[in-house]
């Protein structure tokens, strides 16, 4: 069980949200403190909802998204059942590099418009930063701030745990939970069918908890 703030950058990371007593000046845009100002609704200029696939047509209308926009589309009404709102915020609101970030708390989440004209960008953040929510369910509700693992780590492909490995060498306390959003954010449906399946209200259902997160949801009374 874990307390975070996944945020996906060019090679995924993690981020800690920081203290904000003063408001946005010229030299703070591309900084964790522009990014939190965001995330917690203080700033809210070139921050736009995202509903489905037409808002990213309208905002991207010289790119293709026939490929993409079935599984957008059921991702985005997993999200608004479950009660997670997506937004599209100019870059100015990430710290250099960071495609987007999932906020446990606020159960919010941003894509950096910078590299959302790609389709399979788009697909990849959405998926990776997706599966942090529903690592979220897993661990209870949506309404705390904690995310549990979904899969046993031996069921992670070799690839995403080198990958994971690689990237979070400074940060290993991230690394069981970010190799399976590596997974994630490659594999078409993982995401959806994990969110499907939190909407349901049957996430402990579809996916056994590890021994664990079990512990932990009978101790905070989420299971019997």
């Amino acid at each position: 069980m874990w307390k975070f703030i996944a945020a996906s950058a060019v090679a995924v990371g993690v981020g800690v949200l920081p203290a904000l007593s003063d408001p946005i000046r010229k030299n703070e845009w591309y900084t964790p403190h522009a990014q939190g100002c965001m995330m917690m609704r203080e700033c809210t200029e070139d921050v736009h909802r995202v509903y489905s696939s037409g808002d990213l047509r309208h905002h991207f209308p010289d790119s293709n998204w026939d490929t993409v926009s079935r599984e957008f589309d059921q991702i985005m009404l997993a999200f608004e059942q479950i009660g997670i709102e997506v937004y599209l915020a100019e870059e100015k609101y990430f710290p250099v590099g960071h495609r987007g970030v999932y906020y446990t708390v606020g159960n919010n989440f941003f894509l950096n418009k910078r590299f959302m004209h790609r389709p399979h960008v788009l697909m990849s953040v959405t998926r990776h930063e997706g599966w942090h929510a529903a690592q979220d369910c897993m661990a209870g509700t949506i309404d705390n701030s904690m995310i549990a693992i979904i899969m046993d780590e031996d069921k992670v492909p070799q690839i995403w745990q080198d990958i994971a490995s690689d990237t979070y060498k400074n940060m290993p306390k991230a690394i069981p939970w970010e190799k399976e959003a590596f997974w994630a954010g490659k594999t078409e449906g993982m995401t959806q069918a994990a969110l499907q399946a939190c909407a349901a209200g049957e996430m402990w259902k579809v996916y056994e908890p590890t021994p664990l997160t079990r512990e932990w949801l009978e101790k905070n009374g989420y299971l019997p």
